[in-house]
């Protein structure tokens, strides 16, 4: 390894250092706006801090957070997965479909075949974007379209309904452990999991490097395309699993299922404070990301404002942090220079 590329890695290690520094200040901040918007909301309509509108919220959140940690596992890297909401609803009505037709069959089953189904939809994903070296951005895009697609041909306009599918799959949803739901337990393991696969072992090492400089990545000796393939791997296995949670959830299937849920993930990741240039933000940022947007459009409902206002707010937020990163990201390049310029 040259003097070059090893200078070029420190760089990159102290920009990276930096921008985390500033995106665990982001986290604390969403803590913070999450803090008032609830107390604002309950002081209004105290009715938002029932029990049932607390697990609702809840609910609604663990499946956006189970997509947002794979989809901030893709952005880390510099890509960008749109494809999720479709694989999610591949995944639901596959999954409702099998259980319709298999009564017996234990959630353990369904949840291990959306994770399959995922899967299998993330590699052809990570295949395009790597080996047919086209942006992950068109790649996704168009599979979104292709997989919502098959579903579309496949279930011909019919739906699996709630009470077509196993009595035990549908109390899964609302089961509890000391009073958390199993939803949850499942959203808190997948973040977990992944925040400490990002944040402790090689591949989550590497998939950070790439996203910080893949030029100096590849010169470094990390495997591209193999790192590549997993980070687009986990999106869609979360995707996939997304689906079994949301079929146990809601319980009424149909292909237009998970329909414009890529936004919502994308925003929450964003939002979260992962940057969009790749290369910075926490898996528990993007979790935290998918409580502030859900917290956000049940308030609005409570407090009877028009769902418009969500958009916009959404629209705003995102604005918002694309803009931070990057002027963030601008100020420590400028004072590297500056260092770099004294030795």
């Amino acid at each position: 390894m040259t003097a070059a590329t090893v200078e070029a890695h420190k760089q990159d290690h102290r920009q990276q250092r930096s921008l985390g520094y500033v995106f665990r200040q982001r986290e604390m901040g969403i803590v913070l706006a999450l803090a008032i918007l609830v107390a604002y909301t309950a002081i209004n309509q105290s009715r938002f801090l029932s029990s049932q509108s607390i697990t609702d919220i809840l609910l609604n959140t663990a499946i956006l957070a189970v997509l947002a940690s794979g989809m901030a596992v893709v952005v880390i890297t510099r890509h960008i997965d749109l494809s999720v909401g479709s694989v999610l609803g591949l995944s639901a009505f596959t999954v409702a479909t099998v259980m319709q037709n298999n009564q017996d069959l234990p959630v353990v089953a369904a949840l291990a075949l959306g994770l399959l189904i995922g899967a299998v939809a993330g590699v052809v994903n990570g295949a395009l974007v790597h080996f047919g070296n086209v942006p992950a951005l068109v790649v996704t895009l168009g599979t979104m379209y292709a997989y919502r697609g098959l579903t579309y041909s496949w279930a011909g306009g019919q739906q699996v309904t709630a009470d077509e599918v196993p009595r035990h799959f549908l109390r899964f949803a609302n089961s509890d452990v000391l009073g958390v739901p199993w939803l949850v337990i499942i959203a808190l393991v997948v973040i977990a999991g992944v925040g400490l696969m990002m944040r402790n072992y090689r591949i989550g090492r590497e998939l950070y490097a790439m996203g910080s400089s893949p030029q100096a990545a590849a010169l470094a000796g990390i495997a591209v395309a193999r790192n590549t393939l997993v980070a687009f791997v986990i999106s869609g296995a979360l995707a996939g699993l997304g689906g079994v949670l949301y079929a146990s959830r809601f319980g009424t299937v149909d292909a237009a299922s998970g329909n414009g849920y890529e936004l919502q993930v994308v925003a929450a990741v964003v939002v979260g404070g992962v940057a969009v240039f790749g290369g910075s933000g926490t898996i528990w940022g993007a979790g935290l990301g998918a409580l502030l947007l859900t917290v956000i459009g049940s308030a609005l409902a409570v407090l009877d404002i028009n769902q418009f206002w969500q958009q916009a707010i959404v629209g705003a937020l995102i604005v918002l942090a694309i803009g931070a990163d990057r002027l963030v990201a601008v100020r420590i390049a400028r004072s590297l220079r500056k260092k770099d310029s004294h030795v």
